[in-house]
């Protein structure tokens, strides 16, 4: 059986001000919470600005897709964004953390 990967396309914040949000894509979306919360890589943006939080998420199959949503969302407005989020995670609470409990 082929081992197929999954894209994640994701928006995370400096919770609980919610001043900084971040457009990110990877392919393990609980990895990536973790290095965002511990900041393993100190001199980064995500580390900087304290983005430790992700509010949202969607899951691609394919790596173009996710490549093209992701600069999707990058360009859109900061206001789309916070739709985004609200529409799904109106408390904006870890959405990976949240998955878990699911």
């Amino acid at each position: 059986m082929k081992n197929e990967k999954i894209y994640n396309v994701y928006i995370a914040t400096n919770y609980p001000r919610c001043t900084v949000l971040y457009t990110g894509f990877t392919n393990n979306i609980f990895e990536r919470n973790e290095q965002h919360k511990k900041k393993i890589n100190k001199n980064s943006f995500t580390a900087k600005y304290n983005i430790n939080r992700v509010v949202y998420y969607e899951t691609y199959a394919d790596v173009n897709d996710a490549i093209a949503r992701e600069k999707q969302i990058k360009a859109g407005s900061r206001k789309k964004k916070i739709d985004l989020i609200v529409n799904i995670n109106p408390e904006w609470k870890d959405s990976v953390e949240e998955s878990w409990k699911d």
